[in-house]
């Protein structure tokens, strides 16, 4: 089932996820809903947060970069098969200098920006089987690993901007936030009214 991405402004992408076990509710729904969703909306990660859950769970689907003509071969052929489920993900060490790439969000439609990220991190997850893993991920599986964990953090990709750029597009997050915005999937909006 596909379900709505949350947009920009609903205070749930502002909460900092809880730790999940394997007794969460429909866990298995839930991931298969998230994939469905992520591969709609042509998304190459997705956060519990985005689909209205405050958990310590994202998807990676990093494929689609594996055509990119851009990027070394060797780092193509990472980044199609990098595909998966982030229980309780940790930072273990991030290292390497800081450098900067285009990022956008599905519940920041419309909005594309620099934002600077390091460049290797060394990570420990769960995946979908409760199973302990450690990797270390480089150039772009690093950052999409960054973006979505910072969901889980309930920190933005925007939040990364200097202060020129956040007004710049101060009025595009304010269109979002009141559903003023043309996505071609499913959106939830914040409802104004409340606090």
């Amino acid at each position: 089932m596909i379900l709505p991405i949350v947009a920009y402004g609903d205070p749930i992408l502002r909460k900092v996820g809880v730790e999940i076990d394997k007794e969460y509710p429909q866990l298995e729904v839930l991931i298969a809903n998230m994939k469905e969703t992520m591969h709609k909306a042509s998304g190459v990660g997705l956060a519990a947060p985005q689909v209205g859950k405050a958990i310590r769970l994202f998807l990676v689907d990093a494929s689609p970069f594996g055509d990119d003509e851009e990027l070394e071969e060797k780092e193509r052929a990472f980044l199609a098969d990098f595909n998966h489920v982030f229980i309780n993900p940790k930072i273990l060490k991030e290292e390497g200098d800081e450098w900067a790439f285009n990022e956008g969000c599905l519940s920041i439609p419309d909005v594309r920006e620099d934002v600077f990220r390091q460049e290797q991190v060394t990570v420990e997850y769960l995946d979908e089987n409760f199973e302990k893993h450690t990797m270390t991920l480089n150039g772009i599986a690093a950052r999409v690993f960054q973006h979505e964990y910072d969901h889980i953090d309930g920190i933005l990709f925007t939040d990364k901007l200097s202060s020129l750029k956040k007004r710049l597009i101060k009025k595009k997050l304010e269109n979002i936030s009141k559903g003023k915005v043309n996505a071609d999937y499913r959106m939830r909006f914040p409802n104004p009214k409340k606090k």
